[in-house]
């Protein structure tokens, strides 16, 4: 059977993504042939085509989509032929109109859920869950800190946050972004190219700071989050779209509050088929709900992978968006 794939051989700019032609084999007893029918376009991919996070070449590239199931494999029994399903994770190789993928990673998606939405929500939709419910599990009528609230991963996060009883405050870029932040849950925005951040929050929480600050960004924000904490408080980096997070001085960052910092990922909060089906449950839920609405902000081609990742890079990309393989 013939496929069409994106392939990296090279680490690089957008321009090193190739659309290549290639044959797909039936799948292995416990793994399941797949048809996308939407594909996951999401910060990480920039980082495994870069060489920021390594990968062995030649690889694909994505690891979010959703599709129906054409074929299983002989072991597989929780998967049929025509399941909805999606599925976010290893190997590397969404960015594809087919795949084979294991069935250990793989969710049923409700019918009540569009499949081009489910595309959207494994990666940013269980890191919510995760962030909110196991890495610092908040709790109504706390107040929290988020940084890029108004990115696809803060739409979705801060309407979940909202949904618990937080207050939740929210940095963005620029003043564009703010209208955007506050329609998807955040009670205070701030522009952190204009204000002194830490400055805002120690203001807005009169002088005693924040429990936990949820930190995609990196570099450029990493002392200021701190500076936001409360005594005890907690620091969850998670991503580094501003850069690589420097060396961290700990007896003049950490020391003097006596924070908590931690370095969270989905593979170490879903390691079973116990803990995804959890978080996707509850991702579900919220979404079918209305707690959580997801807008899609652009639908790129298979073709336009270049073009997607420009935008990506280049901050166009203002919510959850997808490649539409066929």
């Amino acid at each position: 059977m013939k496929i069409k794939t994106i392939v990296i051989s090279k680490n690089g700019g957008p321009e090193v993504l190739e659309l290549k032609e290639s044959n797909i084999e039936s799948p292995s007893q416990d793994e399941v042939l797949i048809e996308h029918v939407a594909i996951g376009l999401n910060f990480i991919d920039v980082y495994h085509r870069s060489g920021l996070y390594p990968v062995q070449l030649p690889s694909g590239i994505g690891a979010e989509g959703s599709g129906i199931i054409k074929e299983v494999g002989s072991n597989v029994k929780d998967f049929k032929v025509g399941d909805r399903i999606s599925y976010s994770g290893q190997p590397l190789g969404a960015y594809s109109s087919h795949r084979i993928f294991p069935t250990k990673d793989l969710v049923k998606v409700p019918e009540n859920i569009d499949l081009e939405v489910a595309a959207t929500l494994m990666i940013k939709g269980l890191t919510s869950f995760y962030l909110l419910h196991k890495t610092y599990p908040v709790s109504s009528g706390e107040t929290i800190l988020f940084h890029a609230a108004a990115g696809a991963l803060g739409q979705i996060f801060c309407q979940w946050a909202k949904s618990l009883g937080c207050t939740v405050i929210g940095t963005v870029g620029s003043d564009k972004k703010i209208d955007l932040a506050k329609k998807n849950g955040c009670d205070y925005v701030i522009n952190y190219s204009k204000e002194n951040f830490p400055e805002k929050v120690l203001e807005l929480t009169n002088g005693i700071g924040v429990p936990v600050v949820y930190d995609g960004v990196g570099k450029d924000t990493l002392e200021g989050s701190l500076e936001c904490l409360k005594i005890r408080g907690m620091m969850v980096s998670f991503g580094n779209a501003s850069g690589p997070l420097s060396d961290i001085n700990v007896q003049k960052l950490i020391q003097p509050k006596g924070l908590y910092l931690t370095r969270p990922s989905g593979a170490q909060y879903f390691r079973t088929r116990n803990e995804l089906d959890e978080g996707a449950k509850l991702l579900f839920e919220k979404v079918g709900n209305g707690e959580i609405k997801i807008e899609i902000f652009k639908k790129y081609k298979l073709y336009e992978v270049v073009q997607a990742h420009t935008d990506l890079e280049n901050r166009k990309i203002t919510g959850p968006s997808v490649i539409i393989p066929n």
